[in-house]
């Protein structure tokens, strides 16, 4: 019996990747969506809108979550100018819509959440979440195209960006009917912490690779427990709010997978694949 696998500058295996290994990602958010499923709906917190922050500076209300979000549009600029080019590169070609998604994602991100924080209400969240929604579901095609080279990741990168887009619009519809409900775009939030570290640790990615995105990962995780504590961080500190935290946290967050991404062409690309092996069981 021969087993094929690729082994190139991302995955570095020499063993193949057993069978059921590779099912146990689509097993696992198989659970995840019944979990949320009975689970029953999630709703934006009553008070999610009363942010501590009331700064202004030269007439910008609530000032600090504003210019805050600021940080995302420049990492979407650097990771942009950084992979554009190299997009076609045996490296690059099966991440790079996933990518492309992501670093537009979280290009809109600034504008959508500043838009937001100018005056916070659900009817302006919307462009808020659209933009974190697209990002979510780039990563995680540009993650699985990284990992697994044979993924058809422009289908994927159109279905996931869609599965994003009515993610949203389902929140907008039943918040309308005062029944909000949170699941489908909370699933898009949840899925890369689970799926990105499998991945990773299934394929074999390189350990720079795995310590930028699990970085990455443990700050945004911070990021989500200073939003939470919006209020107390600001009343605690004085000169920062929790959620604005959050942004410059989130910023960092998402720098770390840029860098992680951009490493690989540090030295102007010199890594290429490494070809096909086939080994006799």
């Amino acid at each position: 019996m021969q087993t094929t696998f690729r082994m190139d500058g991302l995955t570095r295996s020499e063993r193949p990747v057993k069978p059921w290994m590779k099912y146990t990602p689509t097993i696992i958010t198989i659970g995840i969506i019944a979990a949320f499923a009975m689970h029953g709906r999630i709703a934006q917190p009553a008070n999610y809108n009363n942010f501590a922050d009331h700064s202004a500076f030269f007439g910008i209300p609530h000032a600090a979550d504003v210019l805050s979000n600021a940080g995302f549009a420049l990492v979407a600029i650097w990771g942009w100018l950084a992979l554009r080019p190299c997009r076609n590169s045996d490296q690059r070609r099966a991440g790079w819509p996933g990518y492309r998604l992501f670093l537009i994602g979280l290009f809109l991100t600034a504008f959508g959440s500043a838009f937001f924080h100018l005056a916070p209400g659900n009817g302006r969240l919307t462009w808020d979440m659209l933009p974190i929604a697209l990002a979510g579901a780039g990563l995680l095609v540009g993650v699985r195209g990284d990992t697994q080279p044979g993924s058809k990741t422009n289908i994927e990168a159109i279905v996931l960006g869609l599965f994003a887009v009515a993610s949203v619009a389902w929140w907008v519809t039943t918040d309308r009917h005062g029944a909000g409900d949170l699941r489908p775009y909370l699933l898009l939030q949840v899925l890369p912490l689970v799926l990105i570290p499998l991945w990773q640790a299934i394929y074999r990615a390189p350990r720079a690779d795995r310590i930028a995105f699990a970085t990455a990962m443990a700050l945004y995780v911070l990021a989500k427990i200073a939003e939470v504590l919006d209020h107390q961080i600001a009343n605690t500190l004085g000169f920062v709010s929790g959620h604005t935290l959050k942004h410059l946290i989130a910023t960092a967050a998402t720098a770390a997978i840029v860098w992680g991404v951009t490493r690989r062409f540090a030295g102007g690309g010199r890594r290429t694949a490494a070809g096909t092996h086939t080994i006799s069981e």
